[in-house]
């Protein structure tokens, strides 16, 4: 199983799409294969507020085993910055993009991000997952999640939801006790 480790102070902020202005808000960076942790770390040697969510795991090497701590969402890290900064971090080694649609970053709702980042700071165990577009959604009602939506799955006799970040077609699963769920609206 594997264990979240990392987080970081939040903001709430509106819609940015009207004007590129000094407000901060949260961006999903899209980094060339396995540069996620040395991006980064120069995003915040930059001085830009960065999080990268990992997780603890086990491999098996022909001669040994390993414990490895690995980005929860592979290629990606999150940055708060205003549009007007970007360049500070896509000037970064191994940043690909800002994600968006149309040319445009598009930013990830603050809630989501509070969330993540409050839930995934070492109390919840979590692993990638596949991203899910269909099943039964139920809601986190209570917990360090609570209030995000997911898909409910029963493995090993325990119950996970996954939640997807749908920007990033990216999903994350987490360990959950049936009583802290309901069905979503």
């Amino acid at each position: 199983m594997a264990t979240i480790t990392g987080a970081i102070s939040s903001t709430n902020a509106s819609s940015p799409w009207i004007s590129v202005d000094a407000h901060p808000f949260w961006y999903a960076v899209y980094t060339s294969a396995n540069h996620e942790k040395k991006a980064a770390a120069e995003i915040s040697r930059r001085g830009v507020e960065s999080f990268l969510p990992v997780y603890r795991t086990s491999r098996r090497w022909s001669d040994r085993r390993v414990e490895l701590e690995l980005p929860l969402f592979q290629s990606y890290v999150f940055v708060h910055l205003s549009l007007s900064d970007r360049l500070t971090v896509l000037q970064v080694p191994g940043v690909v993009r800002l994600v968006g649609f149309g040319g445009l970053p598009a930013p990830l709702p603050d809630d989501q991000m509070q969330a993540l980042r409050s839930g995934l700071n070492g109390r919840l165990r979590a692993e990638p997952h596949r991203f899910l577009t269909a099943g039964r959604r139920v809601r986190l009602k209570d917990g360090p999640l609570m209030g995000m939506q997911g898909i409910l799955l029963r493995r090993k006799g325990k119950f996970r939801v996954v939640i997807s970040i749908a920007l990033i077609q990216r999903a994350l699963s987490v360990d959950v006790d049936i009583a802290d769920v309901e069905p979503a609206l």
